[in-house]
């Protein structure tokens, strides 16, 4: 056999074997490492929405409290002085 020929063949032969590697190793990546990876995740958010709910529970007012709350974006164009505006709706 001519050395070329040899040298085509080992490096198809080494090309398969490095193609073969990237494949196995991201079936393992995908079974092992990605579950694990998305589990830590939901669990990490599990653990925001309960500390949100803690938050929310320790927040609680009072039997007969009033708060009122502003929204500050809604009325960027109200005027104190325009008076109030009353939103109703006709009924025939």
């Amino acid at each position: 056999m001519d050395i070329l020929t040899i040298l085509y063949i080992f490096n198809f032969i080494r090309t398969l074997f490095v193609i073969a590697i990237i494949y196995f190793a991201i079936r393992i990546i995908s079974r092992y490492v990605l579950p694990m990876l998305i589990d830590k995740g939901v669990k990490n958010m599990q653990q925001k929405m309960q500390e949100q709910q803690r938050q929310n529970q320790r927040s609680t007012k009072r039997e007969g409290e009033v708060t009122i709350e502003k929204n500050r974006r809604q009325n960027k164009n109200f005027d104190p002085d325009d008076g109030e505006y009353i939103d109703f709706e006709e009924v025939e």
